[in-house]
């Protein structure tokens, strides 16, 4: 029944779907699945300056459930080179009016320095709470993920974020304002390892496409690079 349900919901829209996956993940997947790159290991710098440029295809299946694909790519070495690509899906739960699952998966291969190459396979589980406050939404994403790495050990970090955001008129334009701020705790250290805070606005193109812009800093003292100033884009579509 799953089956069929697919098909009749994709079958106009897998052509969109797959100039998606050539577009945003064909680069994605490494020479050599689950093979890392034993070249010299160059240091990476503790701070850098990266643009992130994300996309998301949202295929609703029913009222509640959602296929989502998603990829990334992110441009670092003070904006110089790519050094991550990423590409995920995922099935996205509304369960009621303000919580929603979503388990997914997720490829990345990262190049932070030259000669200096990762492949990571991500399971993740997200639960998020979205509160209306009057003009306001509040909203708290609780994550587990489980983070398979070729060239180190596996770990799992759980990671919350909160956010806030409202609507805002400039003119005839109405847009979508939000700051966030995101901690990651790592089992493999037992620590808090990460912050990410962000601010940002999103604006709906049209009654498909959403358009994002933001600026993120993150600050970590365990990875290389750990501390970035990021501008990052994304772009939203749902069918």
């Amino acid at each position: 029944m799953l089956i069929n349900l697919w098909r009749s919901v994709l079958k106009n829209r897998l052509m969109l779907i797959s100039l998606t996956l050539v577009l945003c993940g064909a680069a994605f997947l490494p020479n050599g699945v689950g093979v890392a790159s034993a070249q010299v290991r160059a240091l990476a710098p503790q701070d850098d300056t990266q643009v992130w440029n994300d996309m998301q295809v949202s295929v609703p299946l029913n009222q509640k459930l959602d296929f989502v694909l998603n990829g990334s790519l992110r441009v670092g070495r003070d904006v110089s080179h790519l050094v991550d690509r990423r590409i995920g899906a995922g099935f996205l739960f509304k369960a009621g009016k303000y919580l929603t699952f979503y388990p997914s998966f997720l490829n990345i291969v990262t190049r932070p320095v030259a000669n200096r190459k990762g492949n990571e396979t991500r399971l993740s589980f997200a639960a998020t709470a979205r509160l209306p406050l009057g003009k306001f939404a509040l909203s708290d994403r609780n994550l587990f993920e489980r983070r398979l790495r070729y060239s180190q050990g596996n770990s799992t970090r759980y990671r919350n974020r909160l956010q806030i955001e409202r609507p805002l008129e400039l003119g005839k334009m109405q847009l979508r304002i939000f700051a966030s701020d995101e901690v990651f705790y790592d089992w493999s250290v037992n620590d808090w390892v990460r912050n990410r805070f962000a601010i940002g606005g999103s604006k709906a193109l049209n009654k498909q496409l959403t358009g994002e812009l933001y600026y993120l800093r993150q600050n970590d003292g365990r990875s290389r690079p750990g501390d970035l100033h990021v501008i990052g884009t994304a772009l939203r579509v749902r069918l």
